[in-house]
């Protein structure tokens, strides 16, 4: 039966892939998806993508066991500042400009804001260098919960998610990543409903009061509004939640969706959505320590928190509820999963050929984008074949890509006296703090979630101070890029030109 209900999953995914075949014959729809997404699905694919198997494996195990109770501060931090504040702040200023500029990713928006082509080759190569560990981690989460569930493999369980992956990616594109985040979405939210009930009446829990009474038994700050560690817990609301600001596979859905009306009802689906799922995985995870008697589960000898949720799911609940929650992890993650490889496919195929190479075919860029999917999915199964934590690859990578990108973008949208300078200041500053402190931490994974926080928070400092002191924009160059209604604006109410950034 298991399989059986397994088998029809992945059968409904190869089918949106073949329907949304026809409407992904050219580059503009087969990774925008011609930017005709309306408000739910645009809300559900931002959602998906967010939260992936990494969040119900290794965060909701990992910081469960470490916070307790007080990590629904990260649900608070992902629904209204990643969520909702991301779609009032970045939606509407993204699409405008995206669509003034035909900029269709990151490094095309960068490029063609600072004037910097080299700003497109950097950025195009930070993409797919750097999302590759993140694309391995969700894979590691979804072969756990294979492994404890149905009894199959490991490295078979990710050839068969890497190879469903490239099926329906590499046939439908963005339409088929939106269609399936979707029905991936629905599965979400049910399946979280189901988790709370059954991990709360379990035995080990007993009931809510029972639960939050056995946890302060083991350590009273496990209930505690602040945690054992409120820095670490700060530095993990920061990386989750104002990460995807900078993140390249989370912005592709303000470029795509429909129109300026949309935003708003799918600034509300979208923050609905995360207060669900966040709920589910990190409400869950805080009782993990009561199913394992406070002793963490051991993977070769070793303690090992990604094994806290697949075990729970295999031990005390009802199979069909385990079946459940695997398409429920499965869901997440097969969005999570088909972002990361298209906006990284993009990287390489419109990035740095089409960037390089203006006059190349379309035809040869729709075949380099779809061969450079399957390449993507191969790699990152690669990775996540080396044993390694799962929350050290996600937040290393996540916090290198969105430390490099968020204060470039976010600059680059609303303070026109940004400049090439500072822009390049912002990037490599983020770039270089995460991996630079990475490393001489020795990947240490209980400060990876600290450097992921300063390289997005410091380049925000660091741009600004830049671009004050490096030479402005012309007044030309900023007309292109705001739009002369802007440029009017801002100089018929007396403000000095240079204070905008507008050159002399």
């Amino acid at each position: 039966m298991k399989f059986f209900i397994l088998g029809l999953y992945f059968a409904v995914l190869i089918v949106i892939g073949f329907y949304s075949l026809k409407k992904s014959r050219d580059v503009g729809g087969f990774f925008l998806g011609n930017r005709t997404v309306g408000p739910w699905i645009s809300a559900f694919a931002y959602g998906t993508t967010y939260f992936s198997a990494v969040i119900f494996i290794g965060y909701a195990g990992k910081v469960g066991w470490g916070f307790g109770l007080s990590d629904l501060w990260i649900v608070i931090g992902n629904a209204f500042i990643g969520c909702f504040l991301a779609w009032k702040v970045l939606a509407r200023p993204t699409r405008e400009m995206t669509v003034r500029l035909n900029a269709m990713t990151m490094p095309e928006f960068l490029a063609a804001r600072y004037d910097s082509p080299a700003l497109r080759t950097v950025g195009a190569l930070l993409i797919f260098i750097f999302l590759v560990p993140y694309s391995a981690s969700v894979y590691m989460g979804l072969s756990y919960l294979f492994e404890q569930v149905f009894q199959i493999d490991f490295a078979t369980a990710l050839i068969i998610m890497a190879a469903l992956t490239a099926v329906y990616l590499v046939l439908g594109g963005y339409i088929a990543v939106t269609l399936t985040d979707f029905i991936q979405g629905l599965i979400m939210i049910g399946g979280v409903f189901i988790l709370i009930y059954y991990v709360i009446t379990a035995p080990p829990i007993g009931g809510l009061v029972t639960g939050i009474s056995r946890l302060a038994a083991i350590n009273p700050r496990l209930v505690s509004p602040v945690g054992p560690n409120w820095f670490a817990l700060l530095s993990l609301v920061i990386l989750t939640s104002l990460g995807p600001w900078g993140l390249p596979q989370m912005v592709q859905k303000f470029y795509a969706i429909k129109d300026e009306r949309s935003i708003w009802p799918a600034t509300v689906v979208s923050t609905l959505f995360a207060l669900i799922i966040a709920t589910g995985a990190y409400f869950t995870g805080a009782f993990g320590r009561l199913f394992f008697n406070n002793q963490m589960p051991l993977l070769n000898g070793q303690p090992n928190p990604d094994l806290i949720m697949p075990q729970i799911i295999n031990q005390y609940l009802p199979s069909w509820v385990g079946l459940l929650l695997l398409l429920l992890v499965l869901a997440a993650s097969m969005s999570t999963l088909a972002s990361l490889v298209l906006v990284s496919s993009s990287a390489v195929a419109i990035d740095l050929v089409q960037g390089s190479v203006p006059h190349v075919s379309r035809r040869t860029v729709m075949a380099l984008l779809r061969f450079l999917c399957a390449f993507f999915i191969g790699l990152s199964v690669y990775i996540a074949l080396k044993p390694t934590i799962i929350l050290v690859l996600m937040s290393l990578s996540w916090g290198t890509v969105a430390g490099a990108f968020l204060a470039p973008y976010l600059y680059g949208l609303y303070w026109p006296r940004t400049t090439k300078a500072g822009a390049w200041a912002g990037l490599l500053s983020g770039l270089i703090i995460s991996l630079g402190l990475a490393f001489y931490y020795h990947l240490d994974g209980s400060v990876i979630p600290t450097i992921g926080s300063l390289a997005m928070i410091i380049p925000l400092g660091v741009v600004p101070l830049v671009s004050l002191v490096t030479p402005a924009f012309s007044r030309e160059h900023l007309a292109r890029v705001f739009g002369p209604g802007r440029v009017s604006t801002a100089t018929t109410k007396g403000l000095v030109t240079d204070d905008l950034g507008f050159g002399k």
